[in-house]
C-alpha cells in the first residue's frame, strides 16, 4: 500500500474515533489525544502528522458535522432571498448560533482554538454582506472588523454560555434568548443611519 493510501485510512479512522468518542463524551476535555489514537487504533503521533494538533482535529470532525447542518442549500437560501444584507445577516447568525448551542460539546472542545489561532482571512463569511449593508460609508478595514466583532462575538458568548446565562440573566440556550442576544449585537453593530 502506498504511503499516501496509509496516511489517508489514518486519517479516516482518526475522524471516525473522533466522531465516536464525541458523541460518547459528556466534557470534550475527555477525548484526549491518547484516547482518539487508542479509539483509532493507530500511533498517537499520527494526530500531530495528520492534523497537526488534536484541536485541529477536533475542528475537523465538527466541520464534518456541521456541513450537514449549516448546508449549502440552507445558506444560499438566505443569501438569495430579497431580504436586507442586515436582516441575512441576523439569519445567518440565527442559523450557526443554533447549530453551536446544539453542537456544544464540539463548539467548547475548539472555540478557544479557533478564535485564538484561525486565519483572520477565512471565516469571515458576512464580510460581502456588511460590506453592501454600509456600501462606500465605512473604509474596508472597518468592515473587517465588524464582520470578526460579530462572528467571534457570538463564538465567545456560545463557548461560555453557561457563565453568559448567570451573568445576563438569559437561558441562552433557549432559541429565542439566544437570538434576541444576536439581534442587539447586529443592531449595535450595523446602524441604520447611515
Amino acid at each position: 500500500m502506498r504511503k499516501e493510501d496509509k496516511l489517508a485510512i489514518s486519517k479516516e479512522k482518526l475522524l471516525e474515533a473522533t466522531l465516536r468518542l464525541m458523541e460518547k463524551c459528556t466534557d470534550p476535555s475527555e477525548v484526549t489525544s491518547r484516547a482518539i489514537a487508542a479509539e483509532a487504533d493507530v500511533p498517537l503521533g499520527m494526530i500531530n502528522y495528520c492534523f497537526g494538533s488534536r484541536e485541529e482535529l477536533l475542528y475537523e470532525s465538527f466541520a464534518k458535522n456541521k456541513d450537514e447542518y449549516l448546508s449549502d442549500e440552507r445558506i444560499a437560501s438566505i443569501i438569495s432571498s430579497d431580504m436586507s444584507p442586515k436582516e441575512k445577516i441576523r439569519r445567518l447568525h440565527h442559523l450557526v448560533a443554533d447549530f453551536l448551542i446544539n453542537e456544544f460539546k464540539y463548539t467548547r472542545a475548539i472555540t478557544g482554538h479557533l478564535l485564538l489561532n484561525r486565519d483572520l482571512t477565512q471565516g469571515l463569511n458576512t464580510y460581502p454582506l456588511v460590506k453592501e449593508h454600509y456600501g462606500s460609508s465605512k473604509e474596508d478595514w472597518e468592515i473587517k472588523l465588524i464582520s470578526y466583532q460579530l462572528s467571534s462575538m457570538m463564538q465567545l458568548i456560545i463557548y461560555r454560555l453557561d457563565d453568559m446565562n448567570d451573568f445576563l440573566g438569559l437561558d441562552l440556550r433557549n432559541g429565542d434568548d439566544i437570538h434576541k442576544l444576536i439581534d442587539f449585537q447586529i443592531d449595535l453593530l450595523l446602524k441604520e443611519d447611515l
